[in-house]
């Protein structure tokens, strides 16, 4: 098993969620961030001593993310970080314009004035963390990171199919691997504010052709980024 950077650290309350959620929580962050190598072997034995659990709830949160796509289960009963791949991305990439971009136009016709409120919230935090950032790609920010992804999803909060928006979700995290992925290959940085900010004016004046044409670009440009860093990764080590 590979390890890239020191695992994240659970922060103590005063109420834990149970050891299952724990163990998935943190190991899910850490395939996120890139802490295990594309591909390497989750080991249960080297995952208990990184961890501090038993077996059986890293069993379990090895299931789940595997059922989330961030893991896979080989032949032999083991687990191994999902592969990075141009295929695998191009597959995503297919599922999230066919997800999300329908499920924001049912979102903007089904918004209320608590859904807007509730984009607006997610973007201003999201723009107030982008703002006091040094320069470097902002999605190696875990801060940044995860008002992103409540800024996503808060836009398709009003779409009416709760399994459209899991499902959007959870392609959305696929996709999160690829794009810290891309950024440690990136020789500038690519503020998104801007993009942002058109995505939720468009939204919230209700134009759903402009917001949808918008999202579907957004979601190509990721692709297109981290395809970029593959040839750039591909190259050197030739």
């Amino acid at each position: 098993m590979h390890k890239i950077r020191s695992m994240q650290n659970a922060d103590p309350t005063s109420n834990p969620p149970p050891l299952v959620e724990q163990a998935f929580a943190r190991l899910r962050a850490d395939v996120l961030a890139g802490a295990f190598a594309a591909g390497s072997k989750l080991k249960l034995d080297e995952l208990q001593s990184l961890y501090g659990y038993s077996s059986s709830p890293l069993r379990e949160a090895l299931s789940r993310l595997s059922q989330e796509g961030l893991v896979r289960a080989d032949e032999r009963r083991g687990f191994r970080v999902a592969p990075i791949s141009a295929e695998d991305l191009a597959d995503i990439t297919h599922m999230r314009v066919m997800l999300d971009v329908p499920a924001l136009r049912e979102s903007i016709a089904h918004g209320d004035d608590a859904w807007e409120a509730t984009v607006i919230a997610a973007f201003h935090r999201l723009e107030k963390v982008e703002s006091r950032l040094s320069d470097g790609p902002v999605v190696l920010d875990e801060e940044w990171s995860e008002l992103h992804r409540a800024f996503h999803l808060a836009l398709v909060g009003a779409c009416p199919s709760e399994r459209q928006r899991a499902w959007g979700a959870s392609l959305f995290d696929q996709a999160e691997r690829y794009r810290r992925y891309s950024a440690r290959f990136r020789r500038t940085a690519r503020r998104k504010s801007n993009e942002h900010r058109k995505l939720m004016d468009a939204a919230l004046r209700r134009d759903a052709d402009t917001a949808c044409a918008l999202l579907e670009e957004h979601i190509l440009s990721t692709q297109r980024n981290v395809l970029a860093a593959l040839r750039h990764a591909e190259g050197a080590e030739r």
